[in-house]
């Protein structure tokens, strides 16, 4: 039996952003597929159309939209998140529902305390006003190319922009961002679970919204556990490295750690 592979995206990009990934992931011989966050549309126009039903979302409910899924498969999954689909992926993991996950940018989970000042501009859109907390949010191009693709040319950005954006909820950028003030904060994960399994995190050196160094404060985070936890990194790379023309190399990368892992 294939061995099942859930794809969770992070704020901003639709599901059908990780298409790519699934048709490579299927010819390895896996059995991929991408849902969506609650409130996503089927398709990016319709999530476009319908920001109501994405907003006001926070990382417990995605954690338990994903955990659902997963009890329904025939077999523990591999996880692979980008951004907060990094974070859900590492909580999945720590609560032992997976065998493995990779973490691709991931948002900094409670206990990470750098906070670059590419960061914040990166998520001053949502934090400019309080109540975005329960509402969604869009990007403007221009936004976009500084939180995503400022790694790629102006024509790429603009075009990833069209094709994947959508609205995302505020709630889990505020929930984050709190995560060091509140002792049980949604963003907490179990690094020290001795019994989990394997964790790439992936980091770019270019990202504005997750720094390398953020992606690297979170690998100190697992000091404490034996489990396997290793650490890749894309210097050339921004946080638009999961869907735009460098994309494969990440998912060959992806690939290449899970065979060495024998998963």
């Amino acid at each position: 039996m294939a061995t099942p592979v859930l794809f969770i995206h992070g704020l901003w990009l639709h599901a059908s952003s990780w298409e790519p990934w699934i048709q490579v992931f299927s010819d390895a011989g896996y059995e991929p597929q991408a849902p969506g966050w609650p409130g996503d549309g089927d398709t990016v126009e319709a999530s476009r159309a319908a920001p109501g039903a994405i907003g006001d979302h926070g990382i417990d409910d995605v954690v338990e939209h994903f955990a659902g899924l997963i009890d329904r498969l025939p077999s523990p999954p591999i996880l692979i998140g980008h951004s907060f689909g990094g974070m859900i992926a590492q909580k999945l993991l720590g609560q032992d529902r997976a065998l493995a996950a990779v973490a691709i940018d991931a948002a900094q989970i409670k206990g990470v305390l750098p906070l670059p000042l590419s960061a914040l501009k990166a998520t001053l859109p949502v934090f400019k006003n309080p109540a975005n907390r329960h509402r969604a949010v869009s990007l403007t191009a221009e936004q976009f190319r500084f939180a995503f693709a400022n790694a790629v040319d102006q024509q790429e950005s603009d075009q990833l922009f069209e094709r994947w954006t959508i609205p995302a909820p505020g709630k889990p950028l505020f929930e984050a961002a709190a995560a060091n003030f509140s002792p049980h904060s949604p963003a907490k994960v179990d690094t020290g679970n001795q019994t989990r399994g394997p964790l790439l995190l992936i980091a770019s050196g270019q990202d504005n919204t997750v720094p390398e160094s953020v992606t690297r404060a979170t690998l100190k985070q697992y000091r404490h556990s034996e489990a396997v936890t290793d650490i890749r990194t894309f210097p050339d790379r921004g946080h638009s490295l999961t869907i735009d023309s460098g994309w494969r190399e990440v998912a060959d990368v992806s690939l290449a750690w899970l065979k060495d892992q024998s998963l």
